[in-house]
């Protein structure tokens, strides 16, 4: 090799690192990223054989998934290149208005049925998963939302409270509270439930934590919370009323609640009758999944050598997981199961680092949300919990969670490159520490020189 050859790798290997050096965002979080993605690419191509068809092969579904990987790191890259953090709290008030006018469109012909429930809507050539993109986008805006209420910035309230003596009345924190925090998070809650019982639970715990990270006291919480009970009663009482034609998740929830009977039942069925058949439909997904986790041991089959993806229909979204550890094994299930708690972790100190009510709540909120909902998908995998539905983040196929997940994952980035940014900025302000000590340049100068006198023999 000659000298010319070794000048420019090393010139190649100064630029990558240079790159890498010149990236201002919290670098653990790049690399969660970075991992989780790469398991995505490789796990999606090997487990999504039943979505394959005489049209689309995998090829084709292997293809779609690296345009959609690459524009989830363009979403994280326009997300990480802003500047100020008003830019995001500002389109973060609109958050509410996004989330109810998403889940009012899936009421209308654009609602599109996705596992026995309308879910998603069509825009042209686009499928929206409503629940994947409200739930980021009301972590956003509750975090809006208790910036502006501990800073009494809520403008509409305001102006209608001081020229309007009947609505004087809002000038109150009470009412505040309610108006803009806890109303939405109740209508949101209430128009999730007609799709899906358990995301309902989901988000709505998300969203309450979220807000309690925030600062807002527990008391102040209790009547809300259960006006959210009395409002689900209600519901329950409509499903009962319609026989199960309105909110009729419930029925599916309660179902999965007693998925364990349902194990019991299928004994006392003769095989290969139409009862047997039915009840072993209703079992084969988790079953399945208990499988792959059990076939995958330690090390796993290696990668493309699953099976049981041949007998589980949603193994690519619902139990991603599973695959994961009957490929890899679990020492692959443990590397994916520290990535998102590093996460946690990693946002727990970025969240130190911001003096902003905005950016703490939002980057806790986030952060809660990525690994909280990657828990309960390994909860439900491992058969700890009922089936919920809910996608392993930026790992399991679909376009909406990992678009949704990318913007979070971008916020986090944005925020930690402008915390960073702060303490750099304060350290170069402040003052050295020897004068803060009460020593002045020139008195380090005069000891220093008769350090240096003494040393020689002349003092």
């Amino acid at each position: 090799m000659g000298i010319m050859e070794e000048d420019r790798i090393s010139e190649k290997k100064s630029w990558f690192w240079n790159f890498v050096d010149n990236i201002q965002g919290d670098k653990v979080i790049l690399i969660i990223i970075t991992f989780l993605i790469m398991f995505s690419i490789v796990a999606i191509f090997s487990s999504t054989s039943l979505l394959a068809s005489a049209e689309v092969s995998r090829l084709d579904i292997f293809k779609e998934q690296m345009v959609t990987v690459l524009a989830g790191v363009a979403i994280i890259a326009i997300c990480y290149l802003i500047p100020k953090i008003w830019i995001f709290r500002f389109f973060s008030q609109f958050g509410f208005i996004v989330s109810a006018l998403i889940l009012i469109l899936l009421h209308t012909p654009l609602g599109v049925e996705v596992n026995g429930a309308v879910r998603a809507i069509q825009l042209g050539p686009v499928q929206v998963h409503a629940y994947e993109v409200t739930k980021v986008a009301m972590i956003m805006y509750l975090a809006w939302a208790v910036h502006a209420y501990k800073n009494d910035s809520f403008k509409i309230a305001g102006i209608l409270s001081s020229r309007f003596g009947s609505l004087a009345f809002l000038a109150r924190p009470g009412w505040k509270r309610f108006i803009y925090i806890f109303a939405p998070i109740l209508i949101v809650c209430i128009g999730i439930l007609f799709g899906s019982f358990s995301s309902t639970v989901f988000i709505g715990g998300i969203m309450f934590i979220t807000i309690l990270i925030g600062g807002i006291k527990i008391k102040d919480i209790l009547a809300p919370a259960l006006l959210c009970v009395v409002a689900a009663g209600l519901c329950v009482g409509i499903y009962a009323i319609s026989g199960g034609k309105v909110f009729g998740r419930f029925g599916t929830a309660l179902s999965r609640l007693t998925m364990d009977e349902k194990h019991q039942d299928i004994k006392d069925l003769r095989p290969g009758s139409i009862e047997f058949q039915e009840a072993l439909d209703a079992i084969k997904q988790p079953a399945s999944a208990k499988i792959a986790i059990h076939e995958g041991g330690l090390f796993g089959k290696g990668p493309g050598n699953s099976t049981q993806k041949y007998t589980v229909p949603l193994m690519f979204s619902d139990y991603m997981f599973s695959f994961i550890i009957e490929e890899y094994g679990m020492i692959g299930g443990i590397i994916v199961i520290m990535l998102y708690v590093s996460l946690l972790a990693r946002a727990s100190l970025i969240v130190r680092a911001c003096d902003n009510e905005f950016a703490k709540t939002a980057v806790a909120g986030l952060a809660v949300l990525i690994s909280g909902q990657a828990l309960m998908h390994m909860f439900i995998n491992a058969d700890l919990g009922p089936l919920t539905g809910q996608t392993l983040p930026m790992i399991s196929h679909g376009k909406s969670s990992f678009f949704a997940f990318s913007i979070a994952f971008g916020v986090l980035l944005s925020i930690s490159k402008m915390a960073k940014a702060k303490i750099r900025k304060e350290e170069e302000e402040s003052e050295p520490l020897v004068e803060g000590l009460g020593i002045q340049d020139e008195n380090v100068q005069d000891t220093l020189a008769e350090l240096d006198d003494f040393e020689s023999g002349r003092g």
